[in-house]
């Protein structure tokens, strides 16, 4: 049956049956599957483990680029081959570009891990989209990034960016007809077919953005420190063996996981 339109929650982090079953209940099409710190393979795996007709999931990275002293997030879909974290900007966007990826903007100007308007505005050409809601940000986070896109004069998305898994669907960025895969959803980005961004209301829809940005904390204390000092090599870090040494020139680490840990 074909759709009058298409719902994609444009940037989730959490991938499970409650989260298929609620961005059904929601109305969602379509979900932009990123993990922070997974490798290619394994988003594109657990991707195709839970769409189904009903739902298609897109495999996303959510790159991080630089140091930890000038980081920019970079959410990429249509990717090819695994690009990893913490090498160059300049030497990811290129990457991008040489597989012809859709780059989006995650939480433009956001805190100092995020492109800022100057920035989006320098490399417009090579960007597909900013993001203009995103419900773990609050209200005035969410002006700001729509100020960004309309002086950008970029198109828009919107995505719950849920790390929790009741966030799902609590925003979306809804295109016109039917997008029936993976590959059509990166096409309406990377084409700036027209969009609508929306979000859902009410006090629920407030309690859950906050919660998300509750959550930060846990990314920041807790979750980091497993990460950085207990679990061991990160999947993504541009020197481990799976990329076979073709990011070590553009690291921007020498190459020991103690390295990659802030200052």
């Amino acid at each position: 049956m074909t759709r009058s339109r298409t719902r994609v929650d444009a940037h989730v982090k959490v991938l499970d049956d409650d989260v298929v079953a609620l961005a059904k209940e929601r109305g969602i099409d379509a979900l932009v599957y990123a993990p922070h710190f997974t490798r290619l393979p394994t988003v594109r795996k657990r991707a195709a483990r839970y769409a189904d007709d009903d739902l298609t999931v897109v495999p996303g990275r959510e790159v991080f680029t630089g140091d930890w002293g000038n980081r920019r997030h970079l959410l990429v879909i249509g990717l090819d081959e695994p690009v990893p974290d913490y090498i160059t900007f300049e030497a990811a966007m290129a990457e991008f570009e040489r597989q012809d990826a859709a780059v989006l903007v995650p939480h433009p100007g956001f805190a100092t891990i995020s492109l800022t308007r100057p920035e989006i505005a320098a490399h417009a050409e090579r960007l597909a989209a900013v993001e203009t809601y995103n419900t773990k940000l609050l209200p005035h986070q969410n002006a700001r990034t729509r100020r960004i896109a309309e002086v950008t004069d970029m198109p828009g998305f919107g995505s719950s960016y849920a790390h929790l898994s009741g966030t799902v669907g609590e925003a979306w960025t809804e295109f016109q007809g039917d997008l029936d895969d993976a590959d059509a959803v990166v096409d309406a980005f990377r084409q700036e077919r027209p969009r609508t961004v929306v979000h859902r209301g009410g006090v629920r829809h407030q309690l859950r953005g906050l919660l998300e940005f509750a959550h930060l904390g846990y990314e920041n204390t807790w979750e980091k420190l497993d990460r950085l000092f207990l679990s061991g090599d990160e999947p993504t870090l541009p020197t481990n063996v799976v990329y076979e040494g073709r990011f070590n020139d553009v690291s921007v680490y020498s190459g020991t996981l103690s390295d990659y840990r802030p200052k």
